[in-house]
């Protein structure tokens, strides 16, 4: 019987797969079967290393998604380099942290134009080479703060409600295309971007006696859902945003 999860000959795009969460997901989706296209702003040198590790294919494509200028170049260096695209997942991102009445401009479109503009347009290039195929799958990476409001990123709020938007629009748009658009969301999770909340002894306390797991996730913790999402076990799973988050949303 055929493996579902079998990702074998897919080639996969990761933005943000230098560290964190975008590593995790880069390495479970090789371990699967992918070959990866590591996409950042600085050269994932270590994720490269590890996927070829596994016997896979890794190419660096280098691209700053702040703006949108290099998305094009993105899909189309990770085609030339590993002779097509079957997966991609948004997972680059930033946040700023402020009180709302202080939150800056600056802050506000640095957020929105890396975590909710370039994910469209990055979906965009990548679904016009997928509809050509006739399939492919894009994962999104949403946060509990597409259901949840959060405090002091308001920026961030409003990119991660907007992925969850966008998730379902371009899932009713394209489902008939053949392209499965689907969203994980993380629960707080051991990254870069959570090091100041982990630093603070009294927000630690308070976020590790809501999570029921009793512990901060992993990066590894999302190569599952990322692997099932990616792979054919899903294809008829649209729109979907799934949370990974030890029980967060339970509580």
């Amino acid at each position: 019987m055929t493996n579902p999860f079998d990702l074998s000959g897919k080639v996969a795009i990761v933005t943000g797969a230098n560290t964190g969460i975008g590593q995790g997901i880069a390495l479970a989706l090789a371990a699967a079967g992918a070959d990866i296209a590591a996409v950042g702003r600085t050269p994932a040198e270590e994720t490269v290393e590890k996927v070829r590790a596994l016997g896979r294919r890794a190419e660096i494509v280098s691209a700053d998604l702040s703006t949108i200028a290099p998305v094009d170049r993105v899909v189309d260096e990770a085609v030339d380099k590993l002779g097509g695209l079957d997966i991609l997942v948004n997972n680059a991102g930033i946040i700023r942290r402020a009180d709302s009445l202080d939150f800056t401009e600056a802050d506000w479109d640095a957020v929105i134009d890396t975590n909710l503009k370039s994910v469209f347009f990055l979906c965009q290039a990548a679904a016009r080479h997928m509809v050509a195929q006739g399939r492919g799958k894009i994962i999104n990476i949403a946060s509990m703060l597409t259901f949840q409001g959060g405090i002091r990123v308001p920026s961030y709020t409003a990119s991660k409600s907007g992925i969850g938007g966008l998730t379902k629009l371009l899932a009713n748009e394209w489902a008939a295309k053949g392209i499965n658009v689907n969203a994980i969301a993380p629960g707080y999770i051991a990254t870069n971007n959570t090091a100041a909340l982990q630093a603070d002894a009294d927000r630690n306390r308070s976020i590790m006696e809501r999570i029921p797991a009793g512990r901060w996730g992993d990066p590894a913790d999302m190569g599952g859902a990322a692997v099932f999402l990616a792979s054919a076990a899903a294809d008829y799973v649209q729109g979907h945003i799934l949370a990974v988050d030890g029980g967060w949303l339970a509580r």
